[in-house]
């Protein structure tokens, strides 16, 4: 039996030129985290169940969360999400915590769905969740680092917008405005958070076959689809922009424009699939006609730690996948250039390996990452290679350049050659390296 070469369906293979992209929008993840003062953090790939079942989505648990039975009998969960777990972390040291909380981490995440453009079973994501903060600022502020990881990819804000609902004003609308049953209110309250996956025509039978006769009578369902296209909150109905939560929604929106997010815009549609939100939501979508969806998503959720049997700690947090922001750098062309980590490419002439790799070692020591061909290929194969592995310059170490302590430096892109030192030439290699950074 031949053994496949491909690797476990929804899952990804990383060879080195797609390590560096990963490495790449990790670092923008966690530069613009810590640059808002949060923290890293993380904990086991595995959780028992209950941890789940407790508040994430029915769907999740049910349909989505890889899960086994250990050797001891318990029952175990491979971590689809990582909300769950932070907030059993600061349950755990409740008391001993310095508050607000400013918490992140890049967890691989798994999720048994089918594979498609923008989801797979296997992902990373970036969590940052501020802990310990009861007011708008608290969401204000994580909307602004999301909205900031985004800049710092080149983005624009006509590339993206960011769309806020809240659960408060959806809970009032469900009950109160529209008097539906706690059924009812859950059925359609999914049912919304999928409407952008469904024709209208299947939004609107699901939607009709939810509400009882009466009130279909009374217009429910005209009302709803009223509501959510809505886009402004000054023409929402009367009783509904004057609840406390749509007046929340208002001071959000004021906050991220003082704070230069131009691009936030009301949503009713915008739910959020977890049942554990307790106030604003948001998600921020793609404008990119060939990807207009969601890319990242999240809000407040005050009574996750309180499962836990301590006090309660208002929270607000989002998660953004490595997938979703790799298509999104891919169709607006932010991607990087492709380069290596590698700064240099030693060539040795001759049989001259022991004192050249004290020359390569003295690079390495002034700050240079080298990597030294010790094929003893020929000259031009060794070049070949470094070209191939995207390396910008090749240093040439034989005999003469030992005694004469000038080295050659070829720039493999330009195909331009210097002789100099060793220490010019780190300092060369290294004015390339910090110009290419900040691209």
């Amino acid at each position: 039996m031949n053994l496949s070469t491909q690797p476990y369906k929804g899952a990804r293979d990383f060879y080195p030129e797609d390590k560096r992209l990963q490495k790449y929008m990790f670092g923008i993840w966690r530069k613009v985290a810590e640059q808002f003062g949060y923290e890293e953090y993380d904990a086991p790939i595995l959780e028992p169940l209950e941890l789940y079942l407790a508040k994430t989505g029915e769907e999740i648990v049910s349909e989505q969360t890889y899960t086994f039975t250990d050797r001891g009998g318990r029952q175990v969960a491979i971590r689809p999400e990582m909300t769950p777990t932070v907030s059993r972390m600061v349950a755990a040291k409740r008391q001993e915590l310095a508050y607000p909380l400013r918490w992140y981490s890049v967890p691989n995440l798994w999720r048994y769905e089918r594979p498609q453009r923008g989801r797979l079973r296997e992902h990373w994501q970036l969590n940052v969740d501020i802990f310990g903060v009861d007011g708008l600022l608290a969401e204000a502020e994580i909307i602004q680092v999301a909205n900031g990881i985004l800049k710092t990819a080149g983005a624009t804000q006509s590339m993206y917008t960011i769309r806020v609902n809240s659960r408060k004003l959806m809970d009032f609308i469900l009950k109160d405005y529209l008097e539906l049953d706690s059924v009812q209110r859950h059925m359609i309250a999914k049912l919304i958070d999928r409407m952008h996956k469904v024709s209208h025509e299947a939004f609107m039978a699901e939607s009709h076959a939810i509400f009882t006769p009466t009130q279909r009578e009374k217009g429910a369902s005209n009302k709803l689809i009223g509501l959510l296209k809505t886009k402004d909150l000054n023409h929402l109905p009367e009783v509904v922009r004057s609840h406390s939560a749509a007046m929340e929604l208002k001071e959000l929106f004021k906050l991220l424009k003082d704070a230069g997010v131009e691009n936030a815009i009301f949503d009713l549609s915008i739910m959020r699939g977890f049942d554990y939100y307790t106030g604003i939501v948001f998600e921020v979508y793609d404008e990119n006609p060939d990807n207009n969806r969601s890319m990242l998503g999240g809000g407040r959720y005050d009574g996750l730690v309180g499962l836990f049997g301590v006090d309660p700690v208002p929270t607000v947090g989002f998660g953004f996948g490595d997938v979703t922001l790799q298509n999104f750098l891919e169709g607006h062309k932010l991607l990087p250039p492709e380069r290596s980590d590698t700064d240099i490419y030693a060539v040795v002439i001759g049989q001259t390996y022991g004192p050249a790799l004290r020359a390569i070692q003295e690079m390495r020591d002034m700050g240079l990452n080298v990597a030294v061909d010790i094929t003893g290929r020929k000259i031009d194969k060794q070049i070949q290679t470094a070209v191939k592995k995207n390396i910008h310059y090749a240093i040439f170490i034989g005999e003469k350049e030992l005694s004469e302590e000038q080295f050659e430096i070829k720039n493999l892109v330009t195909g331009v050659s210097e002789r100099h030192s060793l220490a010019r030439i780190v300092s060369i290699v290294k004015d390339y390296r910090g110009a290419s950074e900040e691209e």
